[in-house]
């Protein structure tokens, strides 16, 4: 229990805003960034098969932020292991 029942709004605040602000701000960024290459905007639009329910897929480039995401979250389970391996942390 807190000393002060305002420390517990405030922590609140202080967790749920900016991981409310960085989740719609990262997912504008999945929608807008993409390793482009010379042909992106050609891949983007042309469709390469049709699905028999009406769907359309592309080879649209791949979108930075989402790779950048899967190689962190690779580092960080590699550090650690790492980490908890050569401390002998027990979990």
């Amino acid at each position: 229990m807190q000393l002060f029942d305002l420390l517990n709004y405030q922590y609140v605040v202080l967790f749920f805003y900016p991981t409310l602000v960085f989740i719609i701000l990262f997912g504008l960024y999945l929608g807008y960034v993409h390793f482009a290459g010379g042909d992106a905007e050609r891949r983007k639009s042309e469709i390469t098969y049709h699905f028999p329910q009406g769907i359309g897929d592309r080879r649209s480039p791949f979108p930075l932020a989402l790779a950048l995401t899967i190689a962190g979250v690779v580092l960080w389970m590699f550090f650690y292991i790492l980490g908890v391996g050569l401390t002998g942390v027990k979990i």
